[in-house]
């Protein structure tokens, strides 16, 4: 489905917003998988949403039962690794925001 299904609220957000830069894609690519993989498969982990434009401007949102459920995939050893080299690779700019959703709304 194109929208996460997520719990009634409260959950939280994870909003990573990125400017790629051109290299390595095929890297990067296969890091991001492997991210949305093993994302998958934490406690606490309800659903991802990531989109890029044709200048390698890039949204993901990440949503998380709890900030503790948060936190632990924030200390996950390979994504710890995937984090440093996305600052050290392949990102000119990025950004996180971390957000509790209190309300939401969807059309049937």
């Amino acid at each position: 489905m194109f929208l996460a299904q997520t719990p009634a609220p409260p959950y939280y957000a994870c909003i990573f917003t990125s400017q790629r830069n051109d290299k390595d894609a095929e890297s990067y690519n296969s890091t991001a998988e492997l991210m949305d993989e093993l994302a998958a498969q934490q406690d606490g982990y309800l659903g991802v949403k990531s989109v890029r434009d044709q200048n390698g401007l890039g949204i993901t949102v990440s949503y998380w039962k709890s900030l503790d459920a948060l936190k632990l995939w924030k200390e996950n050893a390979a994504h710890k690794k995937a984090q440093e080299k996305g600052m050290k690779d392949w990102y000119s700019s990025y950004s996180t925001r971390i957000c509790k959703v209190e309300r939401d709304y969807t059309s049937k």
